[in-house]
């Protein structure tokens, strides 16, 4: 609309809620803000996308971030006080709501995602290893794996499947000490969760733990990068078929500080890796033909 020709005084305003510019004295809208017919939106840093209107939903939250709550004030949207039959409907309406939310597949939701964020923290999981873990544990509340187990196990092993099926290093072990439970249970519900959920992870390349492992016994990067040569050239010899893949990196490493001169015990690499130093003394018998062979990087 454009501005009144006899309106001599020009006073703008801006109005807040609508963020059209108004003229104070005769009401003319000089700039009109436009309607948007579609949600706009951003991405944040792990690159997902965000609605900016409103918090976004996720398989990751209990309510997948979809709740809703109605107020306890008994006032309709314009301000005015309900009558009495109104109040009654809302009453009712509240308490059902109220139970719908505290069903036991919600509490287990939210007790087991709570955890969830937990371990995303300790372990520095990845957004999308968090979502795929969210995803699996939903799928494991739909076959009925949960009856009789317990919720964090059951959360802990599908978090280490989620990590096997998007190949992001986390040993059963780092699990198991970040929840504090044990690792033999975490073992048992995982095979279980294979079978239920009929899926089939690769298994990790040892040279996936051999960082993780030297940075934490202050190895150099000469001896990183022999301990990955070894265990390249091992693999291809075959002499890794079937063996834990943390062991055979713990016992690598081990192998390439010795030919670097460096000082990192068995029992260093052991306290790391949570890999017995009778495992790493056998692995390194394994490959110590190997490591031999290339010698002592300079």
């Amino acid at each position: 609309m454009n501005h009144k020709e006899d309106c001599t005084r020009l006073e703008l305003i801006t109005d807040s809620g609508t963020g059209e510019v108004n003229c104070k004295n005769c009401g003319s809208v000089l700039n009109e803000k436009p309607i948007e017919s579609a949600s706009s939106f951003k991405t944040n840093d792990d690159g997902v996308d965000i609605n900016q209107t409103g918090p976004p939903t996720s398989i990751k939250f209990a309510d997948m971030g979809l709740s809703t709550q109605i107020g306890i004030a008994n006032k309709d949207s314009t301000g005015k006080f309900l009558n009495g039959e109104n109040k009654r409907i809302f009453h009712r309406l509240r308490i059902w709501d109220k139970r719908s939310v505290s069903k036991s597949h919600n509490a287990s939701y939210a007790k087991a995602f709570t955890l969830l964020d937990s371990l995303k923290t300790k372990l520095s999981l990845p957004e999308s290893v968090i979502q795929k873990s969210a995803l699996l544990y939903r799928k494991s509340v739909a076959k009925r794996v949960l009856i009789g187990r317990s919720t964090a196990e059951i959360l802990c092993s599908v978090v280490y499947l989620a990590c096997r099926l998007s190949n992001t290093p986390r040993s059963i072990q780092d699990i198991s000490e970040a929840a504090n439970i044990k690792k033999k249970a975490l073992q048992r519900i995982y095979r279980m969760l294979l079978r239920e959920l009929d899926v089939k992870p690769e298994t990790f390349s040892p040279t996936d733990f051999v960082n993780k492992i030297s940075y934490h016994v202050d190895a150099s990067e000469q001896s990183r990068r022999l301990a990955i040569e070894i265990l390249d050239t091992s693999i291809k010899l075959g002499l890794c078929e079937g063996k834990n893949p943390v062991g055979l990196a713990s016992a690598s490493v081990y192998l390439a500080a010795a030919k670097h001169g460096e000082s990192v015990s068995q029992v260093d690499i052991s306290k790391v890796s949570g890999i017995s130093a009778v495992t790493i003394r056998e692995r390194a018998k394994l490959l110590k033909k190997v490591a031999d062979k290339m010698g002592a990087k300079s």
